[in-house]
């Protein structure tokens, strides 16, 4: 679900220049929340309950940063965003960060002024198609009705897959993963695309996700994670070590169960020591308190933790790691040292 055509591209990137002086950090701690873009409802992702609680993968990434700044994993304000309104939100000062599933590419980084900060999921565009369609390969899908949301890259990347295949397809427009979800559910469309992680957990939110097949084909490459405006270094700083301090503690051992224990005092370990603020200054050099990565890390867990709570194997939406395991476990996860 990311944005492809760059209408307002001027605009956007001038919206993004304008702020880029604005020092985030200090308005973050002067308003005492943080404003995080999120999508409309994805479960899994991000999506709020019967009481407007947000919670999600995308979420944990959210309070992991509120905790880190604020002390509060609480204090968040999420503002819903589509694939057409998330990038102006960003450029306009109305969010602080963007953590919506949205791909990192060379136009949105350069032409449109955005830092990512890292990437939190590794994906690739997919399809959805009812089992009685009867295929089981996306190049069977000559002259299929698509469901597709609109301002997004999935649409640049289905012409080139069709194209490429020699095949036709006639596109149906929604603006978001809802909207998606209940024309394709109605028929108006013969199959949906969108990431893979969105197709799965789209197809755990049917009544019958059995009668559903995602298709094997991965047609692209959709490196997601979070963003902040260009030009604001130090924000950009605390929003990437906080993402590489979920995603360390992980490979260190360090749980929301053991989290406490580990940072009452220096252990053996001097990387988990200045992790955890227990040895050197690294908060200080953010701007933030020493403890700054442990209240992320006990926010929701580590990154282990936050994938399998909401989207892992053991959930209706039932994702393997994958590509988005750590290094060591032949994953593409691996964050700079912290020293």
């Amino acid at each position: 679900m990311k944005k492809t055509a760059f209408y307002g591209a001027l605009t956007v990137a001038g919206f993004a220049a304008s702020m880029a002086s604005a020092a985030t950090l200090d308005d973050v701690k002067e308003r005492g929340t943080l404003n995080c873009g999120v999508t409309t409802g994805l479960i899994g992702f991000a999506s709020p309950d019967a009481n407007g609680v947000w919670d999600g993968f995308d979420v944990g990434v959210c309070r992991a940063v509120a905790a880190a700044v604020l002390g509060d994993p609480n204090a968040v304000e999420f503002v819903p965003t589509t694939g057409k309104t998330r990038f102006t939100a960003l450029a306009s000062g109305e969010i602080d960060m963007l953590a919506r599933n949205t791909t990192w590419t060379f136009s949105r980084d350069v032409d449109l002024k955005f830092e990512f900060v890292g990437i939190n999921y590794y994906d690739g565009q997919g399809f959805i198609a009812p089992r009685d369609l009867g295929v089981s390969s996306a190049k069977e899908l000559d002259g299929a009705t698509v469901c597709i949301q609109t301002g997004t890259t999935t649409e640049l990347n289905l012409a080139d897959y069709f194209r490429a295949n020699n095949i036709s397809y006639e596109p149906v427009p929604i603006e978001t993963n809802a909207e998606g979800q209940q024309q394709y559910l109605a028929g108006a469309c013969d199959v949906y695309t969108t990431d893979a992680s969105g197709l799965a957990a789209t197809r755990a939110a049917f009544e019958n996700p059995q009668d559903h097949i995602i298709l094997p084909e991965i047609i692209s490459k959709e490196p997601l994670g979070p963003l902040v405006r260009h030009g604001d270094n130090d924000w950009g700083d605390v929003v990437r070590w906080t993402l590489n301090a979920l995603i360390a503690a992980e490979e260190l051992g360090v749980t929301s169960a053991n989290i406490e224990e580990l940072a009452a005092a220096p252990t053996g370990n001097p990387e988990v020591n200045r992790l955890l603020g227990t040895e050197g200054e690294l908060g200080a050099m953010l701007g933030l308190e020493a403890d700054w990565a442990k209240n992320a890390i006990a926010a929701g867990g580590n990154y282990g933790e936050l994938f399998e709570k909401n989207i892992g194997e053991n959930t209706p939406i039932g994702l393997a790691r994958g590509l988005n395991a750590q290094w060591t476990d032949g994953g593409l996860l691996y964050t700079p040292p912290f020293r």
